[in-house]
């Protein structure tokens, strides 16, 4: 709020009042945004929001989507039965509401005012195509596997090939009632049925025009926004969806996602005012700017971990050996205090100890020291056939970004000084390092993993043996057996426990090594209201926002 109030003490008693209670509009809410009788307006009339976007996006389509840009561009354009606001909180959006019968079986009723871009109402059949085609292994969706977290009646047959798409447990009990049946009870099942992977997509638009229904002339959604234009590798543009049901709670006439990988320049671009929010900031610049735009500078936690995976299908990395010795040999505290100093923690473990429904490991190398850890891994490289006459030797991919690169030459440092250890670093432009890894073509990568719902499964599960995110190819059917009794336990307490014992021997086999639990730094322009200070994650939809006269 404090920039915000910065701004706003300017100016009369009325209109404090107002921004203050417009601030706690909620995400679902449907109230006209109220006008001021004021000399001054409040609002801009230009109402055009840029946002710095970061890497290029992969793709606009739900089913496609694998990163952070992306997911950012798919809340403006799509939403889901169910939504997630800025609290963190599961809030209805195409459904308006929704009956869940002993976490098993989920009614949802559709709004009678849900639209498509193209005019065309939004049915239940709708969300039934969109789930069979998201789950067809033919169409090589990266986050299928979240059908079969959910539980959703017969998903992992699907996935396995054993059944047809046309078996997933969704059905049309009228054209605005769908209803979803469970294999187990799931209490956490509205909050994975928010992620994109469960947005709908408009049938006809798909079939007509094939891969190409994305561009702007084809593109139908159901989002506050349509694609108006579209630079690859330079921005993609948003205009208003005339049919959206919550139009009339959306301020915002235009929406810019630039494509900016180089931090400073998205910096300075901000600086300079072409920009209202970054998505990061560069570390160098970090605490200057937490001194010179503190009414700017923006960091909240996120339940996200920062990690290296090892490709444990080849030599040297399938001896748990060599990986063990390499994470004990990075000194976290480093990292996050002296290289990155904006408030991230240590981590010693994969799974978020912030998570609901789970806690933080005692991990014996946590409290070693220094002297301790080097010689424990000095000995472990030794049992491995690594020392001085044979040193180990690697790559390790980042895909480009000077955060990443900074990070990479300390930890290069940290394992050359106590192993002896030759790493050769390559980055990668975004895209090009997405295919890297799918292939499985490197040594060792840098990865982050942000949760994609409040709940341990959202981590565990991306290291199950099918996981079409297991990409460093971790394969352990103690861990498996383990995440599997957990998802099906409806006890909240001994799930925990599961849970718990599975991140164990996730830790225990080191297929990654955690280095730190992230937070989200950006800048903000003071213009910019409608954004929550206690945000969570990276959940910042467009139509909440609009901008503020100068």
């Amino acid at each position: 709020m404090k920039p915000y109030l910065t701004l706003l003490i300017k100016k009369n008693v009325i209109s404090l009042i107002f921004y203050l209670v417009f601030c706690n509009t909620l995400y679902a809410s449907q109230e006209k945004i109220p006008e001021l009788n004021s000399k001054k307006p409040l609002y801009d009339e230009t109402q055009e929001l840029v946002r710095g976007n970061g890497a290029e996006i992969i793709s606009v389509d739900p089913h496609q989507a694998e990163g952070i840009p992306d997911f950012r561009v798919l809340l403006d354009l799509f939403e889901g039965l169910v939504g997630i606001n800025q609290s963190g909180e599961v809030v209805p959006a195409i459904a308006e509401k929704w009956d869940n019968i002993e976490n098993k079986e989920f009614i949802f009723s559709i709004r009678k005012s849900a639209k498509w871009s193209n005019g065309k109402p939004i049915t239940a059949e709708d969300f039934i195509y969109s789930f069979r085609r998201a789950i067809d292994p033919n169409t090589a969706t990266p986050y299928a596997f979240l059908y079969k977290t959910a539980q959703i009646v017969n998903a992992k047959a699907i996935l396995d090939g054993k059944l047809a798409k046309e078996s997933l447990g969704v059905s049309a009990l009228a054209d605005n009632r769908v209803k979803i049946l469970l294999e187990n009870p799931v209490p956490y099942f509205t909050k994975i049925l928010a992620h994109s992977v469960f947005y709908p997509v408009e049938r006809h638009t798909i079939e007509k025009h094939g891969d190409h229904w994305t561009k702007p002339n084809n593109f139908v959604g159901n989002g506050a926004f349509i694609i108006s234009n579209r630079v690859p590798n330079e921005k993609i543009e948003l205009t208003p969806n005339p049919y959206y049901w919550n139009k009339k709670q959306s301020q915002l006439k235009r929406v810019t996602y630039l494509s900016l990988d180089d931090q400073v320049a998205e910096m300075n671009r901000f600086l300079s005012g072409e920009i209202h929010m970054t998505s990061k900031v560069p570390l160098e610049h970090y605490q200057k700017l937490k001194k010179e735009q503190q009414d700017t500078l923006n960091t909240s936690d996120r339940l996200c971990t920062y990690y290296y995976g090892f490709n444990t299908k080849k030599p040297p990395f399938n001896d748990g050996r060599v990986r063990r010795a390499l994470s004990l040999t990075i000194d976290r505290e480093i990292i996050t205090d002296k290289l990155l100093g904006q408030g991230q923690k240590p981590s010693y473990q994969f799974t978020p100890s912030a998570t609901d429904n789970f806690g933080l490991l005692d991990i014996e190398y946590s409290h070693m020291t220094a002297k301790q850890r080097q010689k424990r891994a000095q000995q472990l490289l030794e049992e491995a056939g690594y020392g001085k006459s044979n040193p180990l030797t690697f790559k390790l991919l980042y895909n480009t970004s000077e955060n990443h690169k900074k990070i990479a030459i300390a930890i290069q440092s940290m394992w050359r000084k106590s192993l002896n250890v030759n790493v050769m670093l390559e980055n990668q432009e975004w895209k090009a390092y997405l295919d890297s890894r799918r292939r499985g073509d490197f040594d060792v990568m840098r990865a982050g993993w942000c949760g994609l719902y409040n709940e341990p499964s959202a981590f565990l599960t991306v290291f199950s043996s099918d996981s079409s995110l297991n990409h460093v190819g971790y394969r352990n059917q103690t861990f498996d057996k383990l995440l599997k009794t957990a998802l099906s336990t409806q006890s909240p307490m001994e799930r925990s426990k599961l849970y718990l014992s599975a991140e164990e021997q996730l830790i225990k086999d080191m297929p990654m090594i955690p280095i730190f639990q992230n937070v989200t730094s950006r800048l903000i322009s003071t213009r910019v209201g409608g954004f929550s200070p206690k945000i969570v994650d990276d959940n910042i939809p467009s139509k909440d926002l609009f901008i503020l006269s100068k």
